[in-house]
């Protein structure tokens, strides 16, 4: 209702992060692993992911009650592992191989080969597109009036992919709108240059999105039938993240709040409009709470990094806090190595306003009593290491 009042339209969240793998990964699992040839099946399934695939994969084998092998990174959180070996109840064992997915995905591969198993594929199969498919099944049967939009996310593209054919043939006067993080826009670079390509490097920070090439089905179903396919910045994410969080209770994963997240670029377009947003998952690792909080005020413009330079005497700290700093400036950062050799020494300072126009001035004071040395955000090389 909140979001409908903002932007003038009426607004519908599927909540897939209430599934009970908190994702839709279990429509698409299951619906491949029970097509799946008794015989075949026996010989039991193979799957590689670090997240939501993981655990849907897991659920199906255990409802299924087929035998699964799920190929893990090394690197995958202990919690993670717990969560799919608690869905799996026995019925899965985990394998730690490979320092990234793409290394495990191609161990599994390798393993399903050899045994001659069914690889389960997180969205390149047809199959699991299918039964991702019925997220937009569900959103037409419980909708009452004809949808105008439906915003999307994207990873690999089997959601967008199921969404979208299964929209063209009930529903096509539907606009399907995908949605990527900017970090990770492998499909819209692929539909930007007529061809699917692989992106050298990624942000993965928008984790259940992040993928450094969508499934070559995929790209050919949403290259066609998208009616339009947008990036949404990471910061702007977090805070949508943090608003359903914060104002609605309702708890996503990064990728879970994209389709969010896009509202605000059509903000003009969907006013008196029908518009349904997926919400593809809930599984936030609440360890990345600070990091969210981090890009998000970096996003709006109200955490900013400098190099100050301090003069080498007693009080120079106290100055700078009494002259320099606004009065609802915030010091929230703050690193500092006495040089005894040198006149002024330099501090890397992250400061948080409350208001972003408060940083012209705060530089303004900065160089008008010499502290001012270096602004950080706009430093990548540099930047990196502070965020």
């Amino acid at each position: 209702e909140r979001y409908s009042t903002r932007f003038d339209c009426d607004v519908y969240f599927k909540r897939e992060d209430l599934q009970s793998v908190r994702s839709y990964k279990i429509r698409g699992a299951y619906n491949k692993i029970s097509s799946i040839p008794k015989v075949e099946r026996e010989r039991g399934v193979v799957c590689a992911s670090a997240g939501n695939h993981a655990q849907g994969v897991a659920w199906s084998c255990n409802k299924l009650k087929v035998h699964g092998t799920i190929f893990m990174p090394t690197t995958t959180p202990t919690q993670k592992i717990e969560q799919v070996k608690m869905f799996g109840n026995g019925y899965v064992d985990i394998r730690l191989e490979g320092d990234t997915y793409d290394d495990s995905s191609e161990i599994a591969q390798l393993e399903a080969k050899r045994n001659q198993t069914v690889f389960v594929h997180p969205f390149d199969d047809e199959k699991v597109i299918q039964g991702q498919a019925t997220v937009g099944l569900e959103i037409l049967q419980q909708c009452t009036a004809p949808l105008d939009y439906v915003f999307v996310p994207i990873g690999g593209g089997g959601l967008a992919a199921g969404l979208s054919t299964l929209f063209k043939h009930i529903s096509p006067e539907t606009k399907i709108i995908g949605v990527e993080p900017e970090g990770a826009a492998a499909m819209k670079h692929s539909m930007d240059h007529g061809e699917n390509t692989t992106l050298e490097s990624i942000d993965k920070f928008v984790d259940g999105a992040a993928v450094h090439r969508v499934g070559e089905l995929n790209f050919s179903i949403c290259n066609e039938l998208l009616y339009e396919l947008i990036v949404v910045p990471e910061g702007m994410t977090c805070l949508s993240l943090l608003e359903l969080y914060n104002r609605d209770a309702i708890i996503v994963e990064p990728a879970g709040a994209l389709s969010v997240a896009a509202l605000e670029t059509f903000k003009d377009t969907i006013k008196g409009k029908q518009v349904a947003c997926i919400i593809s998952g809930g599984n936030n690792d609440i360890t990345r709470t600070a990091e969210i909080k981090e890009r998000a005020l970096l996003y709006s413009n109200l955490k900013h990094y400098f190099i100050v330079k301090f003069p080498q005497r007693a009080g120079a700290l106290r100055q700078f806090v009494a002259t320099i700093l606004g009065p609802d400036d915030d010091i929230s950062h703050f690193e500092y190595t006495k040089k005894t050799n040198r006149e002024n020494g330099a501090a890397v300072v992250g400061i948080q306003l409350k208001s972003s126009k408060d940083l012209e001035p705060l530089v303004t004071r900065m160089k008008r009593h010499n502290f001012y040395g270096d602004y950080l955000n706009d430093k990548p090389e540099l930047f990196q290491f502070l965020v």
